[in-house]
């Protein structure tokens, strides 16, 4: 679900850089693997080197990789923080954003006009990979490496948390068949089981079948693994061994009295983090120009919060100037997550917000045809802004400056980029163009000299609502503020768990926001800044050891399938071992 917005934008960046008016003697177009593949990688101890770190600080896996120790920040506990800028975007749309490439770009950007930078991303899943979204190492000249390894299994740390939550659901099953000593309702278990997959036919599924010792029969089902609350307790966590309180609070279930059962009760929580013991530090790697970039975690902002690990960008902080880090999906979701859940949970204090967008993705918002967006259209493209406008104005609410980049496309008229400079201007936000994709670092130059104008400003930072407020409030603030909703509706399911929230004590727990990406509405063909609806809020899910409520919304699932034709039938791996069809 994440990366695949910004692989279109790569696709039609390369077709319309061979066809543009004007240009002749066009080479070869390349691939993102086959760039990657080129680029010249520092030893991985060359990099930790170059951030001050000793032998001690990491732990090399392979030559272009390395585990951070957790001691780096007790170590630089006394060391100044760096400036923090966020990495956010509009609603994603087919005709492409590249927010991912911009975050990579800035940072290497940053760094080419003298500054110590670094980039903090989340890590690519395996279901998108190989289902129809691509991978999320960035594209074109602005990417991280080893994209290949980063894209596929990487350290084994989606892995880790697979195990972990699959031992909890081992766990819980052998309990009820062992006699069910907790006195749990098998009717009213809320641990699923999951893997890092797209697999539709695993989202219900009845579990215990067979003979009496296969265990107790009963209805269940799989999620992805980065829906899972485990990946959100990781990147919510500041320690191993709040990692391991938050595995204690996690609800399994409920008994037949209505009482939840944690994984504390099934004495799960030491051998999670067992699992867990390598999974916890965060993963150095570089960009294509050796900027150190740290990759860790990787919940998807549509069903989960959409942010990489504090661990990881806490030490970035320490090691670097100017960290850029990433919201997943348009700010309605990433970004609003990463201030009102991630910022407090993590004590993180944003500097400045880097908002990208795209002309064509603004004209497809506007209304226009897919197929005619290297087109001019300035009804279309005005029509479109609205989208980029009412983003802006949210983050306006947060207190954090913000500037626009506009990744630029061969297409794009004078008349399109000015039209857009004016919109934005006219909110006193600046415009800067990013050709990061086709120039790596110098390409955002400009981007770069804006941000650290702009993160030189104060930061006026604070959460949307007050996290003490009624649980249905605080969606009501996120759905009118943000969405501009005009209120909230419960379904009858939704309101009898928003009174077990309350009666069970969860209610001052912050909101993770269920929805889809492509709309400020629960209804993904709404496009530009829709008005006159309502969210729906059909279930609602605590995640008590990540720390929030989940409300779901529309038709969101936590489980995605397959395309007709899946990315993975045009992969392949030669003999020599080159990859060839991973993006």
């Amino acid at each position: 679900m994440r990366g695949g917005t910004a692989y279109l934008a790569q696709v039609v960046v390369r077709v319309e850089g061979c066809v543009a008016p004007g240009v002749s003697n066009v080479p070869p177009v390349k691939t993102d693997v086959e760039i990657a593949q080129e680029a010249t990688l520092r030893p991985i101890g060359e990099i930790a080197e170059g951030l001050g770190l000793t032998a001690e600080d990491y732990e090399p896996y392979g030559h272009t990789k390395a585990k951070l120790s957790l001691g780096i920040l007790d170590r630089l506990a006394d060391r100044p923080d760096g400036r923090l800028i966020l990495c956010t975007a509009i609603n994603p749309t087919a005709a492409g954003e590249g927010k991912t490439t911009t975050n990579v770009g800035l940072s290497m950007a940053l760094n080419a006009i003298g500054k110590k930078a670094m980039t903090t991303l989340r890590e690519p899943s395996l279901g998108p990979s190989f289902g129809m979204k691509g991978g999320a190492a960035g594209g074109g000249y602005a990417q991280v490496v080893p994209m290949e390894d980063i894209n596929l299994h990487f350290t084994g740390d989606f892995h880790a948390i697979t195990a972990a939550h699959n031992l909890l659901a081992a766990l819980l099953d052998n309990s009820i068949h062992q006699g069910n000593p907790l006195n749990i309702n098998p009717k009213r278990i809320t641990w699923p089981r999951v893997m890092d997959m797209n697999d539709r036919a695993l989202r219900n599924i009845v579990i215990g079948m067979g003979k009496v010792g296969d265990g107790v029969v009963r209805e269940s089902g799989f999620e992805i693994t980065v829906a899972s609350e485990i990946m959100a307790a990781l990147c919510l966590a500041t320690s191993l061994e709040d990692l391991k309180e938050r595995f204690g609070r996690m609800i399994v279930g409920y008994t037949y009295d209505k009482q939840p059962v944690t994984a504390a009760d099934l004495q799960a929580p030491g051998a999670m983090a067992l699992l867990m013991k390598d999974a916890i530090k965060p993963n150095l790697v570089q960009t294509l120009e050796n900027t150190p970039a740290i990759i860790h975690g990787g919940p998807f902002a549509n069903i989960a919060h959409g942010n990489n690990s504090i661990i990881a960008t806490r030490t970035a902080l320490k090691l670097a100037d100017y960290v850029v880090t990433e919201a997943g999906f348009g700010a309605d979701l990433g970004a609003e997550k990463f201030f009102d859940i991630v910022c407090p949970a993590g004590g993180l204090r944003p500097d400045a917000v880097v908002v990208v967008a795209t002309v064509r993705a603004l004209k497809l918002n506007g209304g226009k045809d897919k197929k005619e967006l290297a087109n001019e259209d300035l009804f279309a493209l005005g029509t479109g802004m609205v989208n980029l406008e009412q983003h802006l104005e949210n983050l306006a609410k947060f207190g954090v400056p913000a500037l626009v980049a506009l990744n630029r496309f061969p297409s794009d008229t004078d008349a399109e980029l000015r039209l857009v400079r004016e919109r934005c201007e006219a909110l006193g936000v600046t415009v800067v163009l990013s050709e990061v994709f086709t120039k790596g670092g110098q390409g955002g130059a400009d981007m770069a000299r804006a941000v650290v104008e702009l993160a030189e400003q104060e930061s006026s930072y604070s959460p949307l609502y007050d996290v003490e407020e009624p649980m249905h409030a605080k969606i009501e603030t996120i759905a009118r503020e943000i969405y501009r909703a005009d209120g909230v509706d419960l379904s009858p399911a939704a309101a009898a768990q928003l009174g077990q929230i309350n009666a069970d004590g969860y209610g001052n727990l912050p909101v993770c926001m269920a929805k889809t990406q492509y709309s400020f509405s629960d209804d993904p063909t709404r496009l530009g800044a829709p008005r006159g609806f309502r969210i729906t809020v059909r279930e609602l899910v605590v995640n008590a050891g990540a720390g929030f409520v989940v409300a779901l919304t529309g038709d969101i699932m936590r489980m995605p399938g397959l395309p007709k034709v899946p990315a993975a039938v045009g992969m392949d791996i030669s003999a020599d071992g080159t990859i060839t069809g991973l993006s």
